[in-house]
């Protein structure tokens, strides 16, 4: 079993940083390789470069979650966002097809009847003044 995973190219798991700017403000992320990898690949489906997805990702996990969200690990929100892609690919829920842009797929279609470990809450956050929480719809 374990010769499937050490077999791995080093480069694979080496560390890069990655510099962008997010609303005017430089930043850099730090991510294996692979991860960079699929990131191009996401990026590359919807014809953004990786820091435009990086931007809006970061942008729609604000909008999404709220902005206490943003004070999280966001390099390991994008390694969760690499690895459901992945795993979405490898169930049928998104193309293998690279041509098929990710924004043309239905979102309540790839993740219906997913374990709720997959899909969370559905997007719920408090609404302003409010302590109870409310879903959001895509």
């Amino acid at each position: 079993m374990c010769e499937i995973f050490i077999r791995a190219n080093p480069d694979s798991y080496q560390t890069q940083s990655r510099s962008l700017r997010l609303h005017g403000v430089a930043t850099s992320i730090r991510l294996e390789t692979l991860f960079w990898e699929v990131l191009e690949e996401l990026a590359q489906r919807d014809g953004m470069s990786v820091n435009q997805l990086l931007a809006r990702l970061h942008d729609e996990l604000a909008e999404h979650r709220g902005e206490a969200s943003l004070s999280a690990n966001f390099a390991s929100f994008l390694r969760v966002c690499c690895m459901r892609y992945l795993l979405l690919q490898n169930k049928g829920r998104i193309p293998a097809d690279t041509s098929v842009p990710i924004h043309s797929l239905e979102a309540r279609a790839v993740l219906s009847d997913l374990p709720a470990s997959w899909v969370g809450d559905g997007g719920r956050r408090p609404a302003a003044g409010d302590d109870r929480r409310q879903t959001r719809t895509a």
